[in-house]
């Protein structure tokens, strides 16, 4: 089930991206295999296996890559792979026998995708980092925040995630639909900073074009305009307003019942801090449920900021079924969707036969029993 149906990946367990980019290949369909260190590494922020939603579709196979047989038998799995996926510090699957020059040998139509924070070269690519440092490299992270006050990290959803996870599976994806057409595999070098560099396009064109220049906390998307903020309501929870557009103003200050002749041009920005101002003090004359009652649904572009216990109860995410429950956890649920090849209904780790998973890889019962699995 899923696009991905028949569509295999070698996935070398990391930390960050590399988990997350082999969740959504699997949860597309592909048949992912990950290979596990045999000890805790001691890297990340690890939580146990039931309770790491990105492990979910998909096997666990411990190895000992410093053991020789152990790396001749992740050869013999990439031997029937599609896909490769490992996130270490360039040069180490070469140290260990498993480098793109063995692999492709193997496998001429492998598609071996490398993620890294700062790329497989460069004066950088050697150090140690994490999101918040390669997002630091690309002014995101310096446009992210409020006036006066210093950068915000965003969770790691820039770095690791968006710029990461999201530009592995797209290169790996290409990377695939090329080797079925030409027969040759290839190196796909996901670096997070070329990835989160990528997503800044749109805002290094508005920068440009003069539409973002003032510093952070002073332009439109990052909090300086009164209608693009967060507000806080009589209750002490949050709602967000995002009214752009010229109609979606009027609409909002139409609701708002505010006397429209008394404000200045929306666009003046010498007038934001004390529109923020006067927005402020309405908000707060309300709840945010009795907000949501009189704003949600409408073109004022409005939703109210739920905490994560609160997400999955929101009606709009219970009718979309947005969060699903596997092996009794509440999670997100796999996206996109597809019409045409609707996705399988995701899997805990240790619920898939493993004997049988490993049999399709073309392990013998021998290679099995070896395992010990």
């Amino acid at each position: 089930m899923g696009p991905l149906a028949g569509v295999k990946i070698v996935e070398f367990a990391g930390i960050g991206p590399g988990p997350l980019a082999a969740m959504l290949l699997a949860d597309m369909g592909a048949q992912v295999l990950r290979i596990d260190r045999v000890a805790d590494s001691g890297l990340g922020l690890p939580v146990p296996p039931r309770h790491d939603f990105t492990r979910r579709n998909r096997i666990t196979l411990g190895l000992d890559l410093k053991r020789p047989d152990a790396v001749a038998l992740a050869l013999k799995l990439i031997g029937q792979a599609d896909g490769l996926i490992e996130g270490f510090r360039p040069g180490v699957m070469e140290r260990i026998g498993l480098g793109p020059e063995v692999c492709l040998a193997r496998n001429p139509r492998l598609v071996y995708g490398r993620i890294t924070g700062w790329g497989q070269e460069g004066p950088l690519a050697h150090a140690a980092g994490h999101d918040l440092n390669y997002i630091a490299l690309t002014g995101a992270l310096h446009a992210i925040g409020r006036d006066g006050q210093k950068p915000t990290p965003p969770l790691n959803l820039v770095g690791d995630y968006g710029g990461g996870a999201m530009y592995l599976v797209t290169g790996v994806l290409a990377g695939i639909i090329a080797a079925r057409g030409n027969g040759k595999g290839q190196v796909v070098d996901a670096a997070m900073v070329d990835g989160a560099l990528s997503l800044m396009t749109p805002i290094y064109a508005m920068k440009e074009a003069g539409r973002f220049p003032a510093e952070r906390g002073n332009n439109t998307l990052d909090s300086g305009a009164y209608f693009y903020e967060v507000y806080e309501c009589a209750d002490g929870r949050f709602i967000s307003i995002a009214s752009i557009e010229e109609k979606f103003h009027a609409e909002l200050i139409e609701r708002l019942e505010i006397d429209p002749s008394t404000l200045p041009p929306q666009h003046d920005r010498a007038h934001w801090p004390a529109m923020k101002e006067r927005m402020t003090a309405v908000f707060r004359t309300r709840t945010r449920d009795e907000w949501c009652a009189r704003l949600e649904g409408t073109d004022v572009c409005f939703a109210p900021v739920l905490a994560m216990d609160e997400a999955a109860a929101h009606r709009h995410n219970q009718a979309r079924g947005a969060f699903i429950e596997v092996d009794g956890m509440v999670q997100p649920g796999p996206a996109p969707r597809f019409q045409g090849t609707p996705l399988p209904t995701p899997r805990a780790p240790g619920e898939i036969d493993a004997r049988a998973e490993l049999a399709s890889w073309g392990l013998d019962p021998a290679d099995i029993g070896a395992l010990g699995v």
